[in-house]
């Protein structure tokens, strides 16, 4: 019995008997009664035991946090200056990272983006990570269109306003996109990061790497709905006009919490311009 080998079959077979429920000593006794000896069973199951438990345990490994944006760095405040404007916290939270603002924009900044970008706007795409591409989703029924960074004096305002307020470098942010919700559009909850375990990834993180914070600044107030969600803490952002929500998330994985969404325009139109920020230099 001495000669007994302990081949890649048999701690299959013993990882599939534990992750069926069954207990170690129920595992030793049906390998005593197939003839192994009891000192080479023994050893089998806690080896290849352990190294199951090893590699699961790196599998659920946490990726590493990264910095993000932040516009309290040094503890709570009621009012910012972002720039050329100075900005009311009307709420902050920790986990996930929330910040909603008031006054980002003004009324005429707010008609002027709209303006801008009624005339090119088209049915919303989303970052397909399985190719890299931007593809129609039907999660998306919004319509909408990307401005290229500093496009027009309005967007070069914003952005400045935004880098201040976040402490975040203008060039790693992506260009505003602009969106019109129609009265039942809406975006199913989603998170902003890219997936690292999809395939088109890579491609898409060669322009400046992951993102690491969104924010979504209201154009206008609709009648009815239209709240960013924020499902795993049952977070409703109301949005009004001039106001935005900001959030961070320093990994890209759902312990960050931030999974949200766009609830569904009831009554009028939503308007938002919403800015990605980047790790590094956004080409």
């Amino acid at each position: 019995m001495s000669a007994q080998l302990v081949t890649p079959e048999l701690r299959q077979w013993i990882i599939q008997q534990a992750s069926a429920g069954q207990p170690p000593e129920a595992v030793l006794k049906s390998m005593l009664a197939s003839g192994w000896n009891e000192d080479i069973a023994i050893q089998a199951m806690e080896e290849t035991l352990s190294q199951h438990l090893a590699e699961r345990q790196k599998a659920a490994q946490l990726p590493s946090p990264v910095p993000v944006p932040e516009p309290m760095p040094d503890g709570p405040r009621t009012v910012l200056t972002a720039g050329d404007r100075e900005v009311t916290v009307l709420t902050s939270m920790r986990n996930p990272r929330v910040v909603v603002f008031s006054n980002l924009l003004s009324d005429a900044e707010c008609d002027e983006i709209v303006q801008l970008a009624s005339a090119r706007l088209a049915r919303s795409e989303t970052v397909q990570t399985e190719t890299g591409s931007s593809e129609v989703n039907e999660a998306r029924t919004s319509e909408g269109m990307f401005f290229e960074r500093g496009e027009h004096p309005v967007c070069a305002r914003l952005e400045a306003r935004i880098a201040a307020l976040v402490s975040w470098p203008i060039e790693n942010g992506e260009g505003l996109q602009v969106l019109r919700y129609r009265p039942g559009a809406e975006y199913k909850p989603h998170y902003d990061y890219f997936d690292p375990a999809q395939p088109g990834t890579p491609t898409i993180l060669k322009r400046g790497g992951q993102r690491v914070a969104s924010i979504v600044c209201y154009l206008n107030t609709p009648v009815r709905g239209g709240a960013t969600i924020f499902p795993d803490v049952q977070l409703d952002v109301a949005p009004v006009k001039g106001n935005a929500v900001f959030f961070s998330y320093d990994r890209a994985h759902p312990v960050t919490r931030s999974l949200h969404g766009g609830a569904p325009v009831i009554e009028g139109e939503k308007w938002v311009a919403t800015k990605w920020l980047r790790e590094g230099r956004f080409t």
